[in-house]
Protein backbone atom coordinates (compact mmCIF):
# COMPACT_ATOMS: atom_id res chain seq x y z
CA UNK A 1 0.00 0.00 0.00
CA UNK A 2 0.96 3.43 -0.09
CA UNK A 3 0.39 6.59 1.33
CA UNK A 4 0.97 9.45 -1.07
CA UNK A 5 1.66 13.14 -0.97
CA UNK A 6 -0.57 16.23 -2.79
CA UNK A 7 1.12 19.16 -3.80
CA UNK A 8 -1.66 21.77 -2.49
CA UNK A 9 -4.17 23.34 -0.44
CA UNK A 10 -6.78 21.94 -2.93
CA UNK A 11 -6.96 18.71 -5.15
CA UNK A 12 -6.06 18.57 -8.49
CA UNK A 13 -7.64 16.26 -11.05
CA UNK A 14 -4.92 13.97 -11.37
CA UNK A 15 -4.43 13.91 -7.47
CA UNK A 16 -8.68 12.84 -7.59
CA UNK A 17 -7.38 10.10 -10.42
CA UNK A 18 -4.59 8.73 -7.84
CA UNK A 19 -7.06 8.53 -5.25
CA UNK A 20 -8.52 5.80 -6.91
CA UNK A 21 -5.98 3.58 -7.36
CA UNK A 22 -6.63 0.52 -5.48
CA UNK A 23 -2.86 0.78 -3.47
CA UNK A 24 -3.31 4.27 -2.37
CA UNK A 25 -4.84 4.00 1.33
CA UNK A 26 -4.57 7.72 2.46
CA UNK A 27 -2.28 10.56 2.13
CA UNK A 28 0.33 12.31 4.32
CA UNK A 29 -0.26 16.57 4.82
CA UNK A 30 2.76 18.81 4.91
CA UNK A 31 3.07 22.49 5.72
CA UNK A 32 2.41 22.97 1.84
CA UNK A 33 -0.94 21.59 2.11
CA UNK A 34 -2.24 24.27 4.69
CA UNK A 35 -3.64 27.46 4.97
CA UNK A 36 -6.07 27.43 7.86
CA UNK A 37 -8.39 25.31 10.33
CA UNK A 38 -11.16 25.44 7.84
CA UNK A 39 -9.18 24.91 4.65
CA UNK A 40 -6.97 21.88 5.31
CA UNK A 41 -10.93 20.57 7.31
CA UNK A 42 -12.35 20.90 3.59
CA UNK A 43 -9.25 18.69 2.32
CA UNK A 44 -9.34 16.09 4.25
CA UNK A 45 -13.24 15.99 3.61
CA UNK A 46 -12.24 16.13 0.02
CA UNK A 47 -9.62 13.32 0.12
CA UNK A 48 -12.12 11.22 1.30
CA UNK A 49 -15.26 11.77 -1.02
CA UNK A 50 -13.00 11.32 -4.14
CA UNK A 51 -11.58 8.18 -3.08
CA UNK A 52 -13.84 4.59 -3.41
CA UNK A 53 -12.79 3.38 -0.03
CA UNK A 54 -11.91 4.40 3.58
CA UNK A 55 -8.65 6.97 3.57
CA UNK A 56 -5.64 7.54 6.01
CA UNK A 57 -5.04 11.47 6.31
CA UNK A 58 -1.60 11.81 8.26
CA UNK A 59 0.34 14.42 9.59
CA UNK A 60 3.41 14.97 11.20
CA UNK A 61 2.09 17.27 14.44
CA UNK A 62 5.37 16.97 16.97
CA UNK A 63 5.34 20.29 18.14
CA UNK A 64 8.86 22.20 18.18
CA UNK A 65 9.95 22.41 14.88
CA UNK A 66 7.88 20.00 13.16
CA UNK A 67 4.68 21.02 13.45
CA UNK A 68 2.86 21.79 9.90
CA UNK A 69 -0.31 22.93 11.11
CA UNK A 70 0.32 26.23 12.70
CA UNK A 71 -2.31 29.24 12.68
CA UNK A 72 -5.36 28.59 14.70
CA UNK A 73 -3.43 25.33 16.29
CA UNK A 74 -1.34 25.29 19.92
CA UNK A 75 2.17 26.43 19.10
CA UNK A 76 3.81 22.93 20.81
CA UNK A 77 6.54 22.82 22.68
CA UNK A 78 9.20 20.05 21.58
CA UNK A 79 9.07 17.00 23.26
CA UNK A 80 12.93 18.14 24.62
CA UNK A 81 11.30 21.12 26.82
CA UNK A 82 9.16 18.84 28.48
CA UNK A 83 11.97 15.74 28.99
CA UNK A 84 14.27 18.47 30.80
CA UNK A 85 11.44 18.36 33.70
CA UNK A 86 11.64 14.75 34.26
CA UNK A 87 14.92 15.68 36.18
CA UNK A 88 12.99 17.62 39.01
CA UNK A 89 9.41 15.76 39.06
CA UNK A 90 9.20 12.81 37.06
CA UNK A 91 5.40 12.61 37.77
CA UNK A 92 4.90 16.18 36.49
CA UNK A 93 6.84 15.52 33.26
CA UNK A 94 5.05 12.25 32.41
CA UNK A 95 1.69 14.03 32.79
CA UNK A 96 2.57 17.00 30.79
CA UNK A 97 3.75 14.56 28.32
CA UNK A 98 0.17 13.00 28.05
CA UNK A 99 -1.82 16.01 28.15
CA UNK A 100 0.89 17.24 25.01
CA UNK A 101 -0.43 14.67 23.14
CA UNK A 102 -4.16 14.82 24.25
CA UNK A 103 -4.00 18.52 23.08
CA UNK A 104 -2.03 17.89 19.69
CA UNK A 105 -3.90 14.84 18.62
CA UNK A 106 -7.38 16.80 20.04
CA UNK A 107 -6.54 19.45 17.17
CA UNK A 108 -5.80 17.48 14.39
CA UNK A 109 -8.95 15.08 15.21
CA UNK A 110 -10.94 18.14 15.01
CA UNK A 111 -9.55 18.90 11.39
CA UNK A 112 -10.97 15.53 9.80
CA UNK A 113 -7.19 14.36 10.10
CA UNK A 114 -6.48 10.73 11.38
CA UNK A 115 -3.38 10.09 12.48
CA UNK A 116 -0.11 12.37 13.74
CA UNK A 117 2.94 10.42 13.14
CA UNK A 118 4.45 10.60 16.67
CA UNK A 119 5.97 9.90 19.01
CA UNK A 120 9.67 10.37 18.35
CA UNK A 121 10.73 7.85 20.69
CA UNK A 122 14.45 8.00 19.34
CA UNK A 123 17.20 9.11 21.77
CA UNK A 124 18.59 12.61 22.15
CA UNK A 125 22.13 12.16 21.42
CA UNK A 126 22.62 14.67 18.68
CA UNK A 127 21.32 13.39 15.26
CA UNK A 128 20.58 16.17 13.22
CA UNK A 129 17.47 15.39 12.06
CA UNK A 130 15.98 14.75 15.70
CA UNK A 131 17.79 17.41 18.04
CA UNK A 132 14.84 18.66 20.47
CA UNK A 133 12.14 15.96 18.81
CA UNK A 134 13.69 13.58 21.52
CA UNK A 135 12.49 13.75 24.81
CA UNK A 136 15.77 12.60 26.13
CA UNK A 137 19.38 10.75 25.98
CA UNK A 138 18.13 7.95 28.27
CA UNK A 139 16.95 4.89 27.18
CA UNK A 140 14.64 4.73 30.32
CA UNK A 141 13.56 8.01 30.06
CA UNK A 142 12.32 8.15 26.86
CA UNK A 143 10.57 4.63 27.87
CA UNK A 144 8.80 6.22 30.13
CA UNK A 145 7.34 9.14 28.22
CA UNK A 146 7.05 6.96 25.48
CA UNK A 147 4.08 5.08 27.31
CA UNK A 148 2.94 8.23 28.31
CA UNK A 149 2.59 9.60 24.79
CA UNK A 150 0.90 6.77 23.77
CA UNK A 151 -1.90 6.70 26.35
CA UNK A 152 -2.36 10.56 25.81
CA UNK A 153 -3.01 10.05 22.01
CA UNK A 154 -5.37 6.65 22.81
CA UNK A 155 -7.52 9.34 24.93
CA UNK A 156 -9.05 11.07 21.92
CA UNK A 157 -8.91 8.19 19.45
CA UNK A 158 -5.66 8.89 17.49
CA UNK A 159 -3.65 5.83 16.78
CA UNK A 160 0.38 6.23 17.86
CA UNK A 161 2.69 5.61 15.74
CA UNK A 162 6.55 4.91 17.40
CA UNK A 163 9.61 6.29 15.04
CA UNK A 164 12.07 6.04 13.73
CA UNK A 165 12.28 2.14 13.89
CA UNK A 166 15.17 0.71 15.62
CA UNK A 167 16.75 4.00 16.72
CA UNK A 168 17.65 7.20 15.04
CA UNK A 169 19.18 10.00 17.36
CA UNK A 170 22.76 8.34 17.89
CA UNK A 171 24.15 8.88 14.33
CA UNK A 172 24.39 12.40 12.86
CA UNK A 173 23.70 12.56 9.77
CA UNK A 174 19.93 13.96 9.04
CA UNK A 175 18.51 10.34 5.81
CA UNK A 176 16.61 13.26 4.57
CA UNK A 177 19.92 14.28 2.46
CA UNK A 178 23.03 12.06 3.92
CA UNK A 179 23.66 8.26 3.72
CA UNK A 180 23.51 7.27 8.24
CA UNK A 181 25.73 4.52 8.87
CA UNK A 182 25.62 3.29 13.16
CA UNK A 183 28.19 1.11 13.51
CA UNK A 184 26.75 -0.30 17.02
CA UNK A 185 26.13 -4.25 17.94
CA UNK A 186 22.80 -5.16 18.38
CA UNK A 187 23.42 -5.95 22.02
CA UNK A 188 23.77 -2.70 22.36
CA UNK A 189 20.93 -1.21 20.81
CA UNK A 190 18.77 -3.60 22.40
CA UNK A 191 20.36 -2.22 25.55
CA UNK A 192 19.86 1.61 24.38
CA UNK A 193 17.85 2.88 21.35
CA UNK A 194 15.14 -0.71 21.30
CA UNK A 195 14.13 0.21 24.88
CA UNK A 196 11.55 3.20 24.09
CA UNK A 197 10.26 0.60 21.23
CA UNK A 198 9.92 -1.96 23.66
CA UNK A 199 7.91 0.32 25.87
CA UNK A 200 5.69 1.79 23.11
CA UNK A 201 4.71 -1.84 22.07
CA UNK A 202 3.94 -2.93 25.38
CA UNK A 203 1.78 -0.02 25.82
CA UNK A 204 -0.21 -1.06 22.87
CA UNK A 205 0.94 1.68 20.42
CA UNK A 206 -0.77 0.70 16.95
CA UNK A 207 2.09 1.40 14.34
CA UNK A 208 5.75 1.81 13.51
CA UNK A 209 8.17 3.84 11.09
CA UNK A 210 11.22 2.49 10.02
CA UNK A 211 14.36 4.75 9.85
CA UNK A 212 16.42 4.55 6.93
CA UNK A 213 19.31 4.35 9.04
CA UNK A 214 22.15 1.30 8.13
CA UNK A 215 23.44 -1.12 10.63
CA UNK A 216 25.76 -2.94 8.99
CA UNK A 217 26.71 -4.91 11.91
CA UNK A 218 22.84 -6.31 11.95
CA UNK A 219 21.99 -6.28 8.18
CA UNK A 220 23.93 -4.56 4.77
CA UNK A 221 20.70 -2.77 3.91
CA UNK A 222 18.61 0.34 6.18
CA UNK A 223 16.49 -0.86 8.48
CA UNK A 224 13.41 0.57 6.30
CA UNK A 225 13.74 -2.24 3.71
CA UNK A 226 15.87 -4.87 5.98
CA UNK A 227 13.89 -8.28 6.80
CA UNK A 228 16.29 -8.74 9.60
CA UNK A 229 14.98 -5.64 10.93
CA UNK A 230 11.43 -5.58 10.28
CA UNK A 231 10.36 -9.52 10.41
CA UNK A 232 13.11 -11.15 12.57
CA UNK A 233 13.53 -8.41 15.12
CA UNK A 234 10.70 -6.30 15.21
CA UNK A 235 7.96 -8.95 14.50
CA UNK A 236 9.55 -11.88 16.09
CA UNK A 237 11.82 -10.79 18.86
CA UNK A 238 9.69 -7.38 20.26
CA UNK A 239 6.14 -9.11 18.63
CA UNK A 240 4.77 -6.02 16.96
CA UNK A 241 1.62 -6.81 15.46
CA UNK A 242 0.78 -3.74 14.36
CA UNK A 243 1.44 -1.74 11.18
CA UNK A 244 4.70 -0.77 9.71
CA UNK A 245 5.49 2.12 7.69
CA UNK A 246 8.32 3.16 5.88
CA UNK A 247 9.68 6.59 6.32
CA UNK A 248 9.56 8.97 3.21
CA UNK A 249 11.12 7.07 -0.44
CA UNK A 250 12.01 10.49 -1.30
CA UNK A 251 14.48 11.38 1.15
CA UNK A 252 17.81 10.97 0.15
CA UNK A 253 19.13 7.75 2.73
CA UNK A 254 16.28 5.52 0.88
CA UNK A 255 18.13 6.02 -3.16
CA UNK A 256 20.66 3.01 -2.04
CA UNK A 257 18.11 0.53 -3.17
CA UNK A 258 17.78 2.25 -7.03
CA UNK A 259 14.88 4.08 -8.79
CA UNK A 260 11.23 4.93 -7.45
CA UNK A 261 9.90 0.81 -8.27
CA UNK A 262 12.81 -0.12 -7.12
CA UNK A 263 12.52 1.59 -3.45
CA UNK A 264 8.89 0.57 -3.30
CA UNK A 265 9.42 -2.42 -3.82
CA UNK A 266 12.46 -3.48 -1.46
CA UNK A 267 10.48 -1.66 1.05
CA UNK A 268 7.59 -4.43 0.41
CA UNK A 269 9.55 -7.12 -0.26
CA UNK A 270 11.07 -6.58 3.45
CA UNK A 271 8.25 -6.67 5.06
CA UNK A 272 6.62 -3.06 5.54
CA UNK A 273 2.95 -2.54 5.14
CA UNK A 274 2.67 1.05 3.65
CA UNK A 275 5.65 2.60 1.82
CA UNK A 276 5.25 6.64 2.23
CA UNK A 277 5.42 8.78 -1.03
CA UNK A 278 5.93 12.10 0.08
CA UNK A 279 6.75 13.88 -3.12
CA UNK A 280 3.96 14.13 -5.87
CA UNK A 281 6.62 13.90 -8.26
CA UNK A 282 7.04 10.16 -7.38
CA UNK A 283 3.79 8.74 -6.88
CA UNK A 284 3.09 8.17 -10.73
CA UNK A 285 6.34 5.84 -10.94
CA UNK A 286 5.25 4.23 -7.26
CA UNK A 287 1.57 3.51 -8.79
CA UNK A 288 2.89 1.72 -11.97
CA UNK A 289 5.73 -0.49 -9.83
CA UNK A 290 2.87 -1.62 -7.59
CA UNK A 291 0.58 -3.31 -10.29
CA UNK A 292 -0.38 -6.56 -9.97
CA UNK A 293 0.77 -6.73 -6.43
CA UNK A 294 -1.10 -8.32 -3.97
CA UNK A 295 -1.71 -5.32 -1.43
CA UNK A 296 -3.60 -5.69 1.37
CA UNK A 297 -6.02 -2.19 1.94
CA UNK A 298 -8.02 -3.19 4.93
CA UNK A 299 -4.61 -3.38 7.17
CA UNK A 300 -5.14 0.91 7.88
CA UNK A 301 -8.55 0.63 8.65
CA UNK A 302 -8.02 0.69 12.54
CA UNK A 303 -5.58 3.49 12.10
CA UNK A 304 -8.72 5.71 10.95
CA UNK A 305 -9.23 8.33 13.92
CA UNK A 306 -12.28 7.77 16.45
CA UNK A 307 -14.33 10.12 18.22
CA UNK A 308 -13.17 13.39 16.75
CA UNK A 309 -15.41 16.33 18.74
CA UNK A 310 -14.93 19.17 15.54
CA UNK A 311 -13.48 22.31 16.06
CA UNK A 312 -16.74 23.90 18.51
CA UNK A 313 -16.66 21.28 20.49
CA UNK A 314 -12.85 21.00 21.04
CA UNK A 315 -13.04 24.48 21.89
CA UNK A 316 -15.77 24.26 24.18
CA UNK A 317 -14.19 21.40 26.19
CA UNK A 318 -12.42 22.86 29.35
CA UNK A 319 -9.91 20.67 29.10
CA UNK A 320 -8.32 22.52 25.85
CA UNK A 321 -7.61 25.82 27.45
CA UNK A 322 -6.50 23.90 30.63
CA UNK A 323 -3.97 21.89 28.89
CA UNK A 324 -2.89 25.10 26.89
CA UNK A 325 -2.64 26.85 30.17
CA UNK A 326 -0.66 23.94 32.04
CA UNK A 327 2.12 23.74 29.24
CA UNK A 328 2.37 27.95 29.11
CA UNK A 329 2.54 28.02 33.12
CA UNK A 330 5.31 25.16 33.42
CA UNK A 331 7.58 25.62 30.53
CA UNK A 332 7.52 29.27 30.75
CA UNK A 333 6.03 29.98 27.00
CA UNK A 334 3.23 30.56 24.49
CA UNK A 335 1.07 27.95 23.53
Amino acid sequence: MLLIGVAGTELTAQERDWLQHDAVAGVVLFKRNFASRQQVTDLSAAIRAAAPRPQLICVDQEGGRVQRFREGYSDLPPLQDIGALYATDPQQALALAERHAWLMASEVRASGVDLSFAPVVDLGRGNRAIGNRAFSEDPQVVAAFTAAYVRGMHSVGMAATLKHFPGHGTVLEDTHVDTAIDPRALDELRAQDLVPFQAGIAAGADAVMMAHVIYPQIAPEPAGYSPRWIQDILRGELGFRGVVFSDDIGMAASHSAGGVPARVHAHLDAGCDVVLVCHPELVDEALHAVQGRSLNTAALLGLIGRGALGWDGLLADARHGDTQSRLLETLGRTV
